[in-house]
């Protein structure tokens, strides 16, 4: 109806009540009836989701998939090889089925947008107040708000009394703002220093208020985000370009092979046309590792289960490979770096500064007035309720032995002057058993320190206030404040009653107690994180709502900014960054280290700048205002304990203990899990080459060709279980010492497409050698007899020469003895089973005839197995030289 819900905050509130056609008694009911009907109901909308048969379809869109697909139909119904066929189709729909599992959960965030909506509103309606459920609010209407409540729309203040709200899920600050009625100058005002609004379901933590409702379902800040991840674009992760890139090659290389062969074949006058066709088509297939997709899929899984234990829940599988990729993590800092929790740091007593840490004791004047003027409520079982600053002082109260409630009953509180955000104080008055009267106030040091005219000094002996002790006192402020600290100065004086007026005015006179610094600390294990992170060459950013010097703070203590950077040029507020174009951001977005007093939209922008600079960025946050960043992130990361749904839902994973270190844990699978799939690929690319190269060789040079039959067992048994094995490999040594591999990394990369090309060559070489050694000098001299035993040694050879090869793929270039044969007992198991299964069709009588091959006695299993292992000598060969050319 209105469309200036941006601007509310720069008008006054008669401006504002005129603009929304509304007055202080509320609306009608016919007004509202007209309202719901023109803007609906104070509700977010969804993304309209597809169908599970889209979804399943969805899941044979990438290319390797098609390939597969193409490859099973040409096996059945040109090549008539329809167990290859069924064997390809069964492994891309298991894998289909996995992948629409895998992302059934993955459009939850707006459901729990949906699930925050508080129940019921007050609001005033033809001057009477009454309670409504909030999604029939309407803009116009006028809220009431109390402590507890939590905000049902977006409102402009009409009146506030000692008003604070939380909205650490919106802005990031972990501080609850003071609230007021005050027209702001500044439009550019972000979320955070708009004083005078209350935003949908944040937290009134204190005091009351009542506000005119200026925007409703999307046109709220929340619905705004709920619009964000509406329209976010799902990432592709580098593991789906890296496997899509993979598919290409493979079919063009295919192509190119099996194209030569026909031709090669037809100009021999070998076979017939269509003979050499079905050849063609045969040789392709076995071409294609059918069974890739399905042991990537398999690797991933296990690493996720290996991440679970370690508390990190990932929700997509492509995240467990992504991680190891990162080359940034952009962390919020409320929660995730911090404990979203103040802490006492420092105290000012007796006119000294101390660690919070320090002895204190429990009649120490200073700790006993900042838990008496203190309005926590503690409930049965020792929770605290109430304003964050004000739990904290009575947290430290409890780790100093102080005991709130026997003071309490002690020294009764008779009467109060309650917060303003104006005056900046609270004060309270207690009754004494000498029939005197406590008055002990505390509040903005600037403020207190005007009304205080004596000081507690080191001995505990009270003196006149002069200028020295005044500039030592604002010295300390201003070294705690510089520290990031919130600092709060304590005050007392001693009545003989209790004035007949409680107000303001009995703030006078007042003798200075103490000082206390307060801030939400870092972590304790966050730091060594960021340190690690730094080791692995993963730069990390702190992203929060919380102002310029806080942020700063805490990133130096966290090591995010070194002391020898200049600090002030790696921090950038949410302001200085909306005065900066896209283009002029991506040029200087790497300087930046922290992000101060930033909004959603800003998070974005900052994720999006690092992804043109071909960055993997990894983005943390638990609060409703990261959901749009985690989700355009390359991997968004959520909180499991302090993280909203929505946060959670956006997220690819999500760390069961909130713990910042356990990133770096997950990192450091992600790398292993990327080094395993290469491992994999590596092992089936390079026995598939040395399959391709046999038969073509073979079908060149006239010999007997193997039959389908031999390549489809030797691809079933000996690529798929070492395949899987090689992916619980444990983690090779100064795996975190390398710097990320990045975006343009691939699967091929590091030396690995090399070996490929060598290895396969060297297992069809190896495998043409025995068949030729066998023809030309059989054991049997019958004719027939001599070409079924060296069919079946190149047979036996082929499929034993790639187990012994699965050895040598352990490491890329460290040497088997340095790696260890028999560490990974998977591996060892699977080896044997694919060994057991191979000799199975020669031994067994029986089998050997399904499979057209003959029974070999011990002198040629010896050829067989020499000749095999000759491979992993060979290896071993290159890899040594190939150290010592890196050295």
């Amino acid at each position: 109806m209105v469309d200036k819900q941006t601007t509310f905050f720069t008008q006054s509130t008669d401006a504002t009540l005129k603009a929304l056609a509304t007055t202080p008694q509320g609306l009608t009911q016919e007004q509202v009836k007209k309202r719901l009907a023109e803007n609906g109901r104070n509700q977010l909308t969804e993304k309209k989701r597809k169908s599970l048969a889209i979804r399943f379809l969805e899941q044979f869109k990438d290319f390797m998939i098609i390939v597969l697909l193409v490859a099973a139909m040409i096996a059945g119904f040109l090549a008539h090889e329809w167990p290859d066929a069924f064997i390809i189709l069964a492994v891309v729909i298991l894998n289909a089925i996995f992948g629409v599992f895998q992302e059934a959960k993955a459009e939850q965030a707006i459901d729990a947008l949906k699930e925050m909506a508080t129940p019921d509103a007050h609001v005033r309606r033809d001057g009477e107040i009454v309670t409504i459920k909030s999604e029939e609010l309407v803009v116009g209407d006028i809220v009431l708000l109390e402590a507890g409540d939590i905000v049902p729309a977006d409102l402009r203040l009409l009146e506030s009394a000692a008003l604070k709200i939380e909205e650490s899920a919106l802005t990031g600050e972990s501080v609850p703002v003071d609230k007021t009625v005050d027209t702001l100058t500044d439009p550019e005002s972000g979320i955070g220093d708009r004083t005078n609004m209350a935003f949908m379901n944040s937290n009134v933590t204190y005091g009351r208020g009542v506000g005119v409702v200026t925007g409703t379902g999307m046109q709220t800040e929340v619905g705004k985000i709920a619009g964000m991840l509406n329209q976010a674009d799902e990432t592709t992760t580098p593991l789906q370009m890296n496997l899509s890139q993979l598919g290409k090659s493979l079919t063009i290389m295919i192509l190119i092979i099996a194209a030569i062969v026909f031709v090669v074949g037809y100009l021999r006058h070998a076979q017939s046309p269509i003979n050499m066709l079905l050849t063609a088509i045969s040789l392709a297939v076995a071409a294609i590792p059918e069974g890739l997709p399905a042991i990537v899929t398999i690797i991933l899984a296990l690493g996720t289960q290996k991440m679970v234990k370690r508390k990190a829940i990932v929700r997509k599988l492509p995240a467990v490979e992504t991680l190891g990729s990162t080359d940034i993590i952009a962390s919020d800092k409320t929660g995730t770096l911090t404990m979203n929790q103040m802490t006492v740091e420092k105290i000012f007593a007796n006119n000294q500064l101390q660690d919070a840490g320090a002895t204190l004791p429990a009649d120490n004047l200073t700790l006993k007035i900042m838990n008496l003027a203190n309005d926590t409520k503690i409930k049965a079982d020792g929770e605290m309720i109430g304003d964050p600053t004000e739990t904290a002082l009575i947290a430290y109260g409890r780790d100093k032995d102080f005991d709130i409630k026997a003071a309490l009953a002690a020294e009764p509180r008779v009467a109060e002057v309650p917060f303003d955000s104006e005056r900046k104080l609270m004060t309270t008055i207690h009754q004494q058993a000498d029939g005197q009267f406590l008055m002990t106030t505390k509040g903005a040091p600037d403020e207190l320190l005007k009304r205080v005219t004596h000081y507690i000094d080191a001995q505990g002996v009270v003196q006149p206030m002069d200028d020295a002790e005044r500039q030592l006192l604002l010295d300390t402020n201003h070294g705690l404040a510089k520290q990031a600290l919130r600092v709060l100065a304590l005050a007392y004086k001693v009545l003989p009653s209790v004035p007949a007026t409680v107000d303001p005015t009995i703030e006078t006179d007042l003798i200075f107690a103490g000082l206390v610094g307060m801030i939400d600390p870092e972590r304790p294990e966050a730091k060594q994180a960021v340190t690690d992170a730094h080791s692995a060459g993963i730069r990390t950013l702190m992203i929060t709502g919380d102002h310029r010097d806080t942020a700063e703070a805490i990133a130096l203590r966290l090591g995010i900014i070194t002391a020898e950077e200049d600090a002030d040029a790696a921090v950038i507020t949410g302001a200085e960054l909306d005065q900066m174009d896209d283009q002029e951001f991506a040029k200087k977005v790497t300087q930046y280290a922290v992000y101060a007093r930033v909004a959603p939209e800003h998070k974005v922008r900052i994720v999006k700048a690092w992804q043109k600079h071909g960055k993997v960025v990894a983005m943390t946050g638990d609060g409703v205002n990261d959901a749009p960043a985690l989700k355009s992130a390359d991997i968004g990361i959520g909180m499991g304990i302090t993280g909203t749904e929505v946060s959670k839902g956006a997220s690819d994973m999500v760390l069961a203990d909130d713990n910042f270190s356990t990133i770096v844990i997950a990192v450091k699978e992600g790398r292993k899990v990327f080094a395993n799939i290469q491992k994999s690929i590596q092992y089936l690319l390079s026995a598939n080459l040395g399959e391709v190269l046999t038969l073509f060789m073979m079908t060149v040079l006239g010999w007997q060709i193997l039959q389908p039959v031999h390549i489809l067992w030797i691809n079933l048994v000996t690529d798929t279980f070492p395949a899987i094995a090689l992916g619980v490999e444990p983690t090779e040594p100064g795996i975190m010492n390398q710097k990320p591999r990045g975006r343009k990394s691939n699967f091929f990369s590091g030396g690995v497409f090399q070996a490929i090309i060598y290895q396969g060559l060297l297992e069809g070489g190896i495998t043409l050698a025995v068949y030729a050694l066998a023809i030309t000098f059989p054991v049997h001299q019958a004719s027939g007899l001599a070409h079924a035993d060296a069919l079946t040694m190149a047979y036996a050879t082929l499929g034993m020469i790639q187990l012994f090869h699965a050895f040598n793929v352990k490491s890329v270039h460290q040497s088997i003895f340095t790696v260890g044969f028999f560490k990974n007992k998977a591996f060892n198991w699977a080896v044997l089973a694919s060994f057991i299964l191979l000799a199975a069709t020669i031994m067994i009588p029986g089998l050997n005839g399904l499979f057209h091959v003959s029974h070999l006695d011990l002198y040629q299993w010896g050829i067989v197995l020499a000749a095999s292992f000759m491979l992993v000598v060979i290896v071993e060969i290159v890899k040594f030289f190939q150290r010592r050319a890196a050295k």
